[in-house]
């Protein structure tokens, strides 16, 4: 009789924890500064931010897409990694500023849903892409003769298509399983935007074992990317090495290392973020980190492809030359 009772507790207890879960209307994000004035000091910064990434992005788009001799296989494949930074960037930010012009931190359940889907898929789509990305480079300087033939315009288009697919993929997985859980520890959410790991820890305890195992299948999957990526390069500067020419060797090291500090930022500030320690981790830090990983390579990628790229710099040179000729 008693082991009957308990057990009808527990499932009463189930039904309430489901129940609490699925009567949330809305989250509340965290707020990156509690004072008035220091609200309004960061939406100026995220919006300078947010227009950067939106006019760096834009013009790489922009030079692309209208100058033929950038319709190469590296340009395509930066063109759709500028349309995933201006996408990622756009699902925060855009809600982060709003929120702190007017003093409010709540976010709809069909919000946080929406955020937590397309910031997984554009950051999933946007390592895939990285991936290819080295791929190519490897081809490029490792294999230049079979360049055109092993990335024809019709492969480019394929593995292009297969990144954003695994990324949907990816998302789709990741949101539907998150958010079937019993969210039974509150509806407060410990970041400024709605991510999967902060969900989790409003979960109902073992709930989420479930997701946890889903992630850890999809960090080895990034593992086994980032060994692709490591081996690419590895076999890249032994080939740059061999190069007789200092000017061959300059042109091949400008084509590559963009790319290396994007991966380079990309995973090191995502690892950071997610793999911490405990005994270090803090809402402050996290903040801090969660910019980092979410808000600055939007905004950085552009600055650090175009530094050393002639090719890129002459088109835009070329694109505000013509607006400024059109102006007058």
């Amino acid at each position: 009789m008693e082991l009957k009772e308990s057990l009808l507790k527990s499932e009463n207890w189930v039904c309430d924890q489901t129940s609490n879960s699925s009567s949330i209307t809305e989250f509340f994000l965290l707020t990156l500064v509690d004072t008035r004035q220091l609200q309004l000091l960061h939406f100026w910064l995220f919006l300078g931010i947010y227009l950067a990434a939106l006019l760096g992005n834009g013009l790489i788009i922009t030079a692309i897409a209208c100058d033929h001799h950038l319709h190469t296989p590296m340009y395509f494949f930066l063109l759709n990694l500028s349309l995933l930074d201006l996408g990622s960037i756009s699902t925060t930010v855009p809600k982060a500023m709003a929120n702190s012009l007017w003093d409010t931190r709540s976010i709809s359940y069909a919000g946080c849903v929406a955020q937590v889907f397309l910031f997984s898929f554009l950051l999933g789509a946007e390592y895939f892409l990285l991936t290819v990305m080295a791929y190519d480079r490897y081809v490029a300087i490792c294999k230049p003769l079979h360049y055109w033939t092993l990335l024809g315009s019709r492969a480019c288009v394929h593995m292009a298509a297969a990144a954003w697919g695994s990324g949907f993929l990816y998302a789709v997985l990741h949101t539907a399983n998150t958010f079937s859980l019993a969210l039974c520890q509150g509806n407060v959410v410990g970041q400024f935007f709605c991510e999967i790991p902060q969900i989790l820890k409003l979960s109902c305890s073992r709930s989420y074992l479930r997701e946890v195992g889903l992630l850890v299948l999809s960090a080895c999957l990034a593992f086994g990317c980032f060994v692709f990526i490591l081996f690419s390069y590895v076999q890249i500067f032994r080939a740059v090495l061999r190069i007789p020419s200092e000017q061959g060797r300059h042109k091949a090291f400008s084509t590559c290392l963009p790319h290396l500090a994007v991966v380079f930022l990309f995973v090191s500030t995502t690892i950071f973020a997610y793999l911490k320690p405990p005994s270090i981790s803090s809402p402050s830090l996290d903040l801090m980190v969660a910019v980092l990983y979410s808000v600055l390579p939007p905004a950085m990628n552009p600055l650090i492809y175009s530094m050393r790229n002639k090719e890129l710099k002459d088109v835009l040179k070329k694109l505000m030359q013509s607006v400024v000729c059109q102006q007058q």
